[in-house]
C-alpha cells in the first residue's frame, strides 16, 4: 500500500501544559479521538478514520510518534526499511516519560494533554461527548480518558501496555489506580460502555489482561476476541490490529463486524437525536 498523503484531512495544531502537537481532523460532527498503533499514523489508520468520519463525526488523529501516512510495508511483505521504521518509532515512545510502557498501575503522562484535546474537541465540535479509540501502544489511552465525564464511547483495540513480560505486567493495563475506579463508577453509574479488540493469539494482548478488565469493569467491558482465521491473511505481522491492519472489509466477516459493533458505538453515544 502506498503512503497517504492525507490531504483530505485538516492539519493544525494543540497545545497543552507546554507540549504541541500537530493533530489532523476529517468530517464533522461530534469528535472521535483517534489514537494511532506503532508505528504512527499508516494509510490504514487513516482509512479508519475516514470511516468515522463517514458516520457523521469528526476523527480527530493527534500525531503521537512517526511519519503521518507513512507505509511500513508498502510493497505489501517484510523489509529491512520497514523493520527500522517501526524501530524508530518504537525506540524514543518506549524511553519517553510520556509513556508508561513497563510499570504497572500507572496511565501515561500524555493521558493530561490527550483529555485536554478531547475537552478542546468537544467545546468545538458539540454533541453529548466524545469517543476515543487507543489502538496497539496507545490501546490503554481509551480507558484512562473515560476517567473524564466528556468520554462517552471507549475503544480498546488491542491494548499492548504494559509490555507482558511478568505475570503482574499481563493481568493489569496501563491506568492507575484512582482512575480506573472513576471508570468503574462511571459504568455503574452511568451506564458506561468499554469495548475491548483483540485477536486470541496476540501474545501482546493476553487473555489475562481482558479478564483483568472483565473482573473490574463487569458487563460493561464488552470483549471482542477474534481467531487467526479472522485476519486479513495478507498482513505483514501475525494477528494483531483489529480495525487496521487485519481488517477483513467484507460484510460478514467477524473484523468487519468488529469494525461495525465500534461505529454503532459512536453512533449510539455521540449521535443522539431528540
Amino acid at each position: 500500500m502506498a503512503d497517504d498523503p492525507m490531504d483530505d484531512f485538516e492539519t493544525t495544531s494543540f497545545t497543552h501544559g507546554g507540549k504541541t502537537r500537530t493533530v489532523f481532523r476529517i468530517g464533522e460532527g461530534p469528535a472521535v479521538i483517534v489514537m494511532t498503533e506503532m508505528p504512527g499514523i499508516s494509510p490504514k489508520v487513516a482509512d479508519f478514520a475516514r470511516r468515522v468520519a463517514a458516520i457523521g463525526c469528526t476523527a480527530v488523529v493527534p500525531h503521537l510518534f512517526g511519519t503521518p501516512g507513512k507505509d511500513g510495508a508498502p510493497e505489501g511483505k517484510a523489509s529491512a526499511a520497514g523493520l527500522g521504521y517501526m524501530l524508530s518509532s518504537i525506540v524514543p515512545a518506549c524511553v519517553s516519560r510520556e509513556f508508561t510502557v513497563f510499570a504497572t498501575g500507572r496511565s501515561s503522562p500524555v493521558i493530561s494533554w490527550l483529555r485536554a484535546l478531547a475537552a478542546h474537541e468537544h467545546e468545538r465540535c458539540g454533541g453529548p461527548g466524545v469517543g476515543a479509540v487507543g489502538m496497539c501502544f496507545t490501546g490503554g489511552f481509551a480507558l484512562a480518558m473515560a476517567a473524564d465525564e466528556r468520554i462517552l464511547a471507549p475503544v480498546l483495540s488491542q491494548p499492548s501496555m504494559p509490555i507482558a513480560l511478568t505475570s503482574k505486567q499481563k493481568c493489569s493495563i496501563d491506568i492507575s489506580r484512582d482512575e480506573l475506579d472513576v471508570v468503574k463508577r462511571r459504568c455503574a453509574d452511568e451506564g458506561l460502555e468499554v469495548i475491548g479488540l483483540r485477536f486470541k493469539s496476540d501474545k501482546l494482548v493476553p487473555a489475562e489482561r481482558f479478564e483483568f478488565l472483565r473482573r473490574e469493569l463487569g458487563d460493561a467491558f464488552v470483549a471482542v476476541e477474534l481467531d487467526d482465521d479472522d485476519a486479513n491473511p495478507h498482513a505483514v505481522m501475525k494477528p494483531h490490529s483489529v480495525l487496521t491492519e487485519h481488517l477483513v472489509d467484507e460484510p460478514g466477516t467477524r473484523t468487519r463486524d468488529a469494525l461495525d459493533r465500534v461505529l454503532d458505538l459512536f453512533r449510539s453515544r455521540l449521535l443522539i437525536t431528540t
